[in-house]
């Protein structure tokens, strides 16, 4: 799967011409995608960063062409991508697992949340990663090289701590008036669905926050 068939997809739609006219110092700064294994509902976005608005128009491509403009946090001019890499998308999940073996990881990678930017001169794939036994792998890989930079892997129970003090108290209201059997399973049922809550919300935090992470990077070489 490679990423150059949405790059030309994007450049002739009529949403990007029209961009393009009135926002002629913009250009490429990131690539956001998610590659998902059990569904098969991919989504791959591109987005523009445009100086004079001191904005991120972000392209998504999967249904026809459609475009949000985003603001950015503490904007400094990120760096600007091209998107001719070394890795395709679908080589992203067989590097990820030759490096888990190195590591003992033993679940398999059921989704990809995947952001693609130059990040002090080098491209970079910052990944977010759903396992199996609902684990989160979090991995730095650099493009030229093809090399793991980072990886680190999370329990999900840690975003479950996380969830506010109501919502926690929802859960042991509920399983609470159940007994034996069904009142296990009904707590465990929710939990997943509160994981799965925590994951999307993930997904989403990620896409609205391109912008952030990239002005990050660049405060950090400063």
């Amino acid at each position: 799967m490679k990423i150059q068939p949405y790059v030309n997809k994007l450049n002739e739609s009529a949403q990007y011409h029209d961009f393009a006219k009135q926002n002629k110092d913009a250009f490429m700064v990131a690539g956001f995608f998610i590659l998902d294994f059990e569904s098969g509902k991919n989504m791959h976005q591109l987005d523009y960063y445009v100086p004079s608005k001191k904005k991120v128009a972000a392209f998504t491509l999967d249904k026809g062409v459609q475009m949000q403009m985003m603001d950015m946090v503490n904007a400094k001019k990120p760096e600007e991508l091209d998107l001719k890499t070394k890795i395709d998308l679908d080589a992203l999940r067989g590097i990820l697992e030759d490096e888990m073996k190195n590591r003992c990881i033993t679940e398999d990678v059921k989704k990809i949340i995947a952001i693609l930017q130059m990040v002090d001169g080098k491209k970079l794939w910052n990944l977010n990663c759903v396992l199996s036994g609902m684990g989160i792998l979090r991995a730095h890989i650099e493009d030229e090289s093809e090399s793991v930079l980072k990886m680190e892997k999370l329990n999900m129970l840690d975003f479950v701590k996380k969830m506010p003090a109501a919502q926690l108290q929802q859960l042991k209201d509920k399983s609470g008036s159940k007994g034996g059997e069904e009142k296990n399973l009904s707590a465990e049922l929710k939990k997943l669905d509160m994981m799965k809550e925590q994951i999307d919300k993930q997904e989403e935090e990620i896409k609205d926050k391109i912008n952030q992470s990239i002005s990050k990077a660049k405060s950090k070489k400063k």
